[in-house]
């Protein structure tokens, strides 16, 4: 029968190649994918959490897409991996590196020359992140990683919280992220902002 899924807003489908990529075959629901799925942020967390990690190491292709595959590495044969595929959001697949290497220019041109403050360029990259939706699925959870390493491990400063809840099921909570994403898509990234710390 396969994986079967069922998204909510803001989530992005998966293909029928990407769903062929699901490393374990046992998965047949989104709670037994959710649950694989956590196991192995969880395993990202702990990993990243206890690496060095400089400005130039943060700040590389190279990191994004190994944070990436630690996240999901042990469930999907496509993570770290770019996608090859259109979404409903997210810049065309052939223009990621392109867009990926222009938002980390960008984000060291903020660094250097304290443009943002740090709370305000941790979330402006996620932002830009989610934007270019670099992979198949998972850019929320990882945009959001990548937010927190840049507070933790670079600012040496506390991470977000995010709203406090998982935002990968249907509610309140989620329902004020993806409005504070969309408010940031149209140049507002106080919402987002506020609800990173809320």
């Amino acid at each position: 029968m396969g994986l079967i899924l069922d998204y909510i807003d803001g989530q992005s489908p998966l293909d029928e190649e990407e769903r062929e990529g699901l490393k374990i075959n046992s998965i047949a629901t989104r709670h037994d994918l959710d649950e694989f799925e956590q196991q192995n942020i969880e395993e990202a967390i702990e990993w990243v959490m206890k690496q060095n990690i400089s400005v130039d190491r943060f700040l590389a292709e190279e990191f994004v897409r190994e944070l990436h595959f630690r996240m999901f590495g042990s469930v999907w044969t496509w993570a770290g991996k770019f996608r090859k595929s259109g979404k409903t959001v997210g810049v065309d697949w052939v223009s990621i590196p392109i867009e990926l290497k222009k938002l980390l220019d960008d984000c060291r041109y903020w660094l250097d020359n304290e443009i943002f403050s740090e709370e305000e360029t941790a979330v402006r990259l996620k932002h830009r992140l989610v934007y270019i939706h670099p992979f198949p699925n998972g850019n929320g959870r990882h945009s959001r990683l990548m937010a927190d390493v840049l507070m933790e491990k670079v600012f040496h400063k506390p991470i977000f919280t995010w709203g406090g809840e998982n935002l990968d099921s249907i509610g309140d909570i989620r329902s004020r992220y993806i409005q504070a994403i969309r408010e940031a898509d149209n140049g507002n990234y106080l919402p987002l902002l506020e609800f990173a710390k809320s």
